[in-house]
């Protein structure tokens, strides 16, 4: 999910006036929406969401997300609610631009009703009050999920408190062919000679994967986890990032395309690796070599890892716009998504592969042994065998960060 810097965003669109104006006249219809659906039952808002067509705004670069929203979401909202869901295209700074101008304009609806959302998003939109809620804690389904699991119960160091809801978790591999790749590297030492070796094998995304894979060397060349936790710090990010822009422009000559350009999409990356230009790309989704190896997207050969030196995992949550007029709705297709057999569904390799965010444990015994008899991955590693490399999101400032240095640093230099 990529986003403008958020620097740049406020002085877009004027933050601070914003807030101080906008939000005031706003402030006591908020509170009222909240104590109005606070005070009604879950059967009173599964009546009121009848009939009701909302729209979602979520990321649409994979097709066989889209395909699970199109042909599994959708119909099923519509036949067990008779809910109307229309998605459309967008990501990060789509999202806060479209929600903060609404505020702006002291509109009284929104375009949107919900959107898929994390980290730095969900940041910015607390900032400026864009968020419905909380309203976790009236979903049915929400005491099924595995709060206290701090992949799951936090974002990006965030908590959750109920504006915004975990719909998957997922840890970053990089994937690789393993035809020309027998051992692929295991720390940045060892990449960095093999690039050299290889030259225009290999590159990064300026996108929203990208960045996160250079938000786990940062936290590799911070001293580790501990050293990077907690507030953004100036001071830890600058001698941090000083030693990755070293790094990279070490590497630059030698990746792709001579580091005259860099994929602007997961996508792009994962076509050049497809058609063997590249023989590494990379995903937020640990189990995603495997369904792109069962569409034929990527040859037999790909296989996926986690290195020594760790990857992000993170989960992705849904959002209720604050100006939607149709909260009642989307708290209902959260609900459902969030169910044992919206997750199961969605965990399945073959459809999307996306880890669950529920807690097995508090599942009944036959849902249980559904999941735990989901077919196993055959290309991605075990969940189980990457969790000790498991790196936490560090807070949402050095994401927004790396964007912005990353282009200064690499991409103009």
């Amino acid at each position: 999910m990529t986003v403008t810097p958020f620097t740049h965003l406020l002085k877009q669109v004027g933050l601070a006036l914003l807030v101080m104006l906008g939000l005031q006249g706003c402030q006591s219809s908020d509170e009222g929406d909240k104590q109005s659906l606070a005070d009604q039952s879950w059967d009173q808002l599964l009546e009121t969401a009848k009939g009701q067509e909302v729209t979602m705004m979520m990321w649409q670069g994979d097709p066989l997300i889209n395909r699970y929203m199109s042909d599994y979401a959708v119909p099923l909202l519509d036949s067990v609610h008779n809910i109307k869901l229309s998605i459309v295209s967008g990501q990060g700074n789509d999202i806060v631009n479209l929600l903060m101008s609404e505020l702006e304009a002291s509109k009284q609806s929104s375009e949107i009703d919900m959107m898929w959302i994390n980290g730095e998003t969900y940041y910015q939109l607390r900032q400026i009050k864009g968020l419905f809620g909380p309203f976790t804690d009236q979903l049915p389904n929400s005491p099924l999920i595995n709060w206290d699991n701090p992949f799951i119960g936090t974002d990006f160091q965030q908590p959750v408190e109920g504006y915004e809801c975990p719909w998957g978790n997922v840890q970053m591999t990089t994937i690789y062919r393993s035809d020309k790749i027998p051992t692929p590297p295991r720390d940045l030492v060892a990449l960095e000679a093999w690039v050299k070796l290889n030259p225009g094998k290999f590159t990064i995304g300026y996108d929203f994967t990208g960045m996160t894979l250079l938000k786990s060397w940062l936290i590799d060349f911070a001293g580790g986890q501990a050293a990077i936790d907690g507030d953004f710090d100036e001071a830890t990010y600058q001698r941090a990032s000083s030693q990755l822009w070293a790094y990279l422009n070490r590497i630059k000559p030698y990746l792709w395309n001579q580091g005259e350009s860099f994929p602007s999409s997961v996508a792009q990356m994962h076509q050049l690796f497809a058609n063997g230009e590249l023989w590494f790309t990379m995903s937020n989704n640990d189990s995603e070599v495997d369904n792109k190896i069962l569409q034929g997207v990527f040859p037999e050969s790909a296989r996926a890892y986690v290195p020594e030196t760790g990857t992000i995992q993170n989960s992705h949550y849904l959002g209720i716009a604050q100006l939607s007029d149709r909260k009642e709705a989307a708290m209902v297709i959260i609900n459902t998504l969030i169910s044992p057999a919206a997750q199961f569904h969605k965990m399945q390799p073959a459809i999307w592969g996306d880890g669950t965010v529920l807690s097995i444990a508090k599942l009944d015994s036959t849902w249980q042994q559904k999941f735990q008899a989901i077919p196993g991955r055959r290309f991605a590693p075990d969940r189980a065998d990457i969790q000790s490399r498991a790196l936490a999101e560090p807070a949402p400032t050095y994401m927004i960060r790396l964007f912005a240095d990353f282009k200064k640093e690499i991409i103009e230099s």
